[in-house]
């Protein structure tokens, strides 16, 4: 009699299963800004294979930008990374609260795309006090497929020009049946101070 757990084949027959566990996350590659103008994980490139898994996750850390008030973006490439200018339809809500006590909470198309071929905003009005960052994720669904769009979701926490706690979320696709192949992430002006930036594929 085998040992099955959420769906999963522990083991069976005596037999243990070599498989990786369902949500297991294995670790592909970790850049880390330093003034860096654009950071970039290119399928083939340091341990990236965008073609393994069904879903990817970027996690950001710390990521401090050197000009105040620039926005955190990113974009996806078909051609290994010599474009990043992939379709995208997405939207955008967010929360934040001043120190002042001011709050908002609500969709703002400021930030999302409707087939826009330039980067998504994933944060906008990043503060660039020297204590000040952002950290979150973006989750990445099927890149390699041929078949289909590519779906993202991200969530990001960080402290605002306006001295604002705030909670973005991003939706979206990449409007494009060809295998997405690279990702670029990089401030809208200024350089990406400091930070960190993993990629893991989800099992």
């Amino acid at each position: 009699m085998g040992l099955i757990s959420d769906g999963t084949t522990i083991f069976d027959a005596g037999a243990l299963d070599s498989g990786l566990a369902k949500g297991a996350m294995t670790f592909m590659k970790k850049l880390t800004a330093s003034s860096s103008a654009t950071l970039s994980f290119v399928h083939g490139s340091g341990g990236v294979d965008f073609s393994t898994h069904k879903e990817y996750m970027f996690t950001f850390n710390n990521i401090h930008g050197a000009t105040e008030d620039a926005e955190f973006n990113f974009q996806g490439s078909i051609d290994a990374g010599s474009n990043y200018n992939v379709a995208i339809t997405s939207t955008a809500f967010q929360a934040n609260q001043t120190e002042g006590a001011s709050t908002f909470f609500g969709y703002n198309g400021s930030w999302d795309l409707a087939q826009g071929t330039g980067y998504q905003v994933l944060f906008n009005n990043l503060d660039a006090d020297n204590d000040e960052c952002l950290g979150g994720s973006l989750h990445l669904f099927n890149p390699s497929s041929t078949t289909f769009a590519k779906h993202f979701i991200s969530r990001i926490s960080g402290v605002t020009s306006a001295d604002a706690a705030q909670d973005d979320y991003r939706a979206g696709y990449f409007n494009n049946t060809s295998d997405i192949d690279a990702i670029q992430f990089k401030m809208s002006s200024g350089n990406i101070d400091a930070g960190d930036i993993c990629l893991y594929g989800i099992a």
